[in-house]
């Protein structure tokens, strides 16, 4: 018997010991100064991680003050509107719209938008005039943005109003660093460095494929996922037709039908950015270390140890600890039938 299947029959085993405690309209729920306040700028319709992060966020909210998403455009999941489209249906499987809102960032990349973004309209404008507003209300903490995409609207949102830089702490899945490469990097290599050598408090959580000391290391079963997720969470009144059809009531149903049409049908795949969830509700899921900002060139890394400017990192993710909260927070959030 494998771990995951052994670890699936355990949490299902928790499910008729778990109250209900269903879910809450995002009015309902009263910010105070222990949650942490942020942003959720995401490729909701790049794969399947994405989902599974806003679903996460969405059910945690006694731990975040989730004050908006903002959408962007990379490589996969078609043009702006199809990243919009995918986090509205996540937005409402999990009984939140249309409070929680959902605002349109870039399509292109930083380059490309840079000198239009004193127009009134731009190319992700929406999101970084979003973004903008949030970072200048008065807090007594930094507003987290946490990008699990490009960071295009992140770095568009720095150049068109700097005072942000010092209001923000960043929050970005993304590199294989020390190595190169890695998908939200490539998707747009140009809003790399302006965010970094910003002078914002960054934290770069790290994605590594094939190295278990990054987010790739956070995987779900195939197998866990169908044991698991059959109707978790609140159950809609309305069905939501998923992005490759059919008729969804809950989010765990939906969260089967992502994993079983993901293309090539694999057998495990990782939730990379429910992890840069997991690890701010939990920083004990992970380690945080302090380098010396590095810089970006010819899309690989050069290290600078001796920079006086510093980033964090975070690495070495606790895989079962993180996806034991992540099945017993859907478990928790699927009310009595």
């Amino acid at each position: 018997m494998s771990h995951f299947h052994r670890f699936g029959l355990i949490v299902l085993s928790l499910m008729i010991l778990i109250s209900c405690v269903g879910t809450k309209s995002v009015d309902s729920i009263v910010p105070t100064p222990e949650k942490l306040k942020l942003i959720f700028d995401t490729d909701a319709n790049n794969e399947l991680d994405d989902q599974h992060a806003l679903a996460y966020l969405l059910f945690n909210l006694d731990i975040f003050d989730l004050e908006g998403i903002t959408v962007n455009s990379t490589f996969n999941g078609g043009g702006i509107q199809g990243h919009f489209d995918e986090a509205e249906r996540v937005v409402k499987l999990c009984d939140f719209y249309p409070e929680m809102k959902i605002y349109k960032g870039a399509e292109s990349s930083y380059d490309s938008i840079l000198a239009s973004i004193n127009e009134v309209t731009f190319d992700g404008s929406e999101a970084v005039d979003f973004i903008i507003e949030r970072a200048h209300v008065p807090r007594n903490e930094k507003l987290v943005l946490l990008a699990v995409g490009k960071l295009t609207n992140v770095a568009l949102a720095f150049a068109k109003d700097p005072s942000i830089i010092e209001k923000v702490r960043v929050v970005w899945l993304g590199s294989n660093f020390p190595a190169s490469g890695e998908y939200n990097l490539d998707a747009d290599t140009t809003a790399v460095n302006p965010v970094l050598q910003s002078g914002a408090e960054i934290e770069m959580v790290t994605v590594r494929y094939d190295d278990e000391t990054g987010t790739t290391a956070v995987v779900a079963s195939l197998e866990d996922i169908r044991s698991i997720m059959p109707g978790k969470g609140p159950r809609i009144t309305e069905p939501v037709t998923g992005r490759h059809g059919g008729s969804f009531y809950t989010f765990g149903d939906y969260s089967i039908e992502l994993f079983e049409k993901f293309e090539g049908s694999p057998i495990e795949r990782p939730l990379f950015d429910m992890a840069a969830v997991a690890i701010l509700k939990n920083p004990e899921w992970a380690q945080k270390n302090l380098i010396g900002t590095p810089l970006l060139v010819n899309n690989g890394w050069k290290v600078q140890a001796d920079n006086p400017k510093t980033i964090h990192i975070w690495e070495y993710f606790d895989k079962d600890a993180i996806m034991a909260d992540f099945y017993e927070t859907m478990i928790k959030h699927t009310p009595e039938k």
